[in-house]
């Protein structure tokens, strides 16, 4: 059953080699004379990357002040410091270089420094305040995972509580996005493979769903996936393909711009929900973080949305259409994990590196359940006895 939806994707995506030559004439043409330039670690600057933007900024004449050392799991502390650096030199677009994390960070900069009304940007994430204003935001993408580049979501971890919170909103989505899959070249094995996973889970959370599908949608999304685990696995050992890295990176931004839920009964995303409380108490790669709970959510949850896990065994894992219909799901789910080894990726907490205690397994059902409102999921609703059960789970306890 196909139901109502809105789709809604302004970002231009500037696509191919050398395009981060065009930055400074897209920021004049979203009318940005003050730029904060902001990004993560060292690979960036390493690259001679950050060197080429303010280059390009310069030649421009455009004012720019610059803000790195982003982390993985952006951190509060760091948007509180460029919310005040921007202030202070009066910025009216935020330019990030980088990937999901920075363009978060980059979102929630910008976000408070549009409001007319001062307050704490932490109030967006702990839902005491809805977004109102946007300043526009430009993305120079550097790593392909989290979609952040088209999406309307932004998530930031409290470095003062190791809490960890998404605020959406249309206002967030970025006004342009420049995407030159060479500029992922050099990202570690374990990114480009902690990013795949994030890509596939994406679509995964708007495909496991009991409120209804559409056929189109399906395909997209079932396309998307085989397309994303085909070159990751090449990615393994040719990770210089641009072909790969091309079909990532676009697989990135189409599979969390909202395309691939289009006319669903609604989202799952409890697997995100679930990891989220995992990477806020332990700082764990989010795509690891993903594919260690995935596993033990699946197993748990399948019973419930069996005729989708049906479906995606058969289509995208492509099993052998042999045995019950539990039979080839419980296949299918082993599929995923096998992928999942295959470019190495975790798929326990304990091959994640993490053992967490019965008192943190508990604690982190309880703050996933708050931060949820009491429930979440599709394919299956889950409350924290269940978020509790699928932690042990992952933990190895039975």
């Amino acid at each position: 059953m196909a139901h109502n939806f809105e789709y809604y994707t302004p970002t231009r995506i500037i696509f191919g080699r050398n395009t981060e030559d065009k930055v400074a004439d897209l920021i004049k043409r979203y009318g940005g004379s003050r730029v904060l330039l902001h990004y993560g670690g060292q690979s960036a600057i390493k690259s001679g990357l950050i060197d080429r933007v303010k280059k390009s900024l310069d030649d421009a004449g455009l004012f720019h002040v610059e803000l790195g050392g982003v982390v993985p799991n952006p951190q509060l502390s760091k948007v509180r410091t460029g919310v005040g650096l921007g202030n202070l030199n009066q910025i009216d677009f935020v330019l990030a270089v980088g990937g999901g994390s920075v363009i978060d960070s980059s979102k929630a900069i910008a976000c408070a420094l549009a409001e007319l009304e001062v307050f704490d940007v932490w109030d967006l994430y702990d839902h005491k305040r809805k977004p109102t204003a946007c300043l526009p935001i430009g993305v120079i993408l550097t790593i392909a995972a989290a979609g952040s580049e088209m999406s309307d979501s932004s998530v930031i971890t409290n470095d003062e509580t190791n809490t960890k919170r998404g605020c959406h909103s249309s206002l967030f989505r970025p006004k342009f996005a420049i995407m030159n899959p060479e500029l992922t070249f050099t990202l570690p094995d374990y990114q480009t493979a902690c990013g795949c996973v994030d890509i596939m889970m994406h679509t995964m959370e708007r495909y496991f769903t009991n409120g209804g599908n559409m056929e189109i949608t399906d395909n997209i999304a079932e396309g998307l996936m085989r397309t994303v685990m085909r070159h990751a696995k090449i990615l393994v050992t040719d990770p210089i393909n641009y072909e790969s890295r091309a079909e990532i990176m676009w697989a990135s931004s189409l599979s969390h711009n909202g395309l691939t839920g289009c006319g669903n009964g609604g989202n799952d995303f409890a697997s995100h929900s679930l990891e989220h409380e995992l990477s806020g108490m332990f700082g764990v790669a989010h795509g690891a973080g993903l594919a260690a709970i995935w596993g033990s959510w699946a197993r748990y949850v399948y019973k419930d949305c069996l005729p989708r896990f049906k479906k995606f065994a058969l289509n995208v894992m492509q099993v052998e259409d042999a045995g019950s219909d539990e039979e080839i799901a419980l296949k299918g789910i082993e599929a995923v994990e096998n992928f999942y080894r295959e470019i190495k990726m975790p798929t326990s907490l304990k091959e994640l590196g993490i053992e967490p205690t019965d008192s943190q397994l508990v604690e982190m059902a309880h703050r996933c359940a708050v931060a949820v409102g009491g429930s979440r999921g599709s394919a299956k609703k889950l409350f924290e006895e269940d978020m509790l059960k699928i932690y042990q789970s992952a933990n190895g306890i039975n």
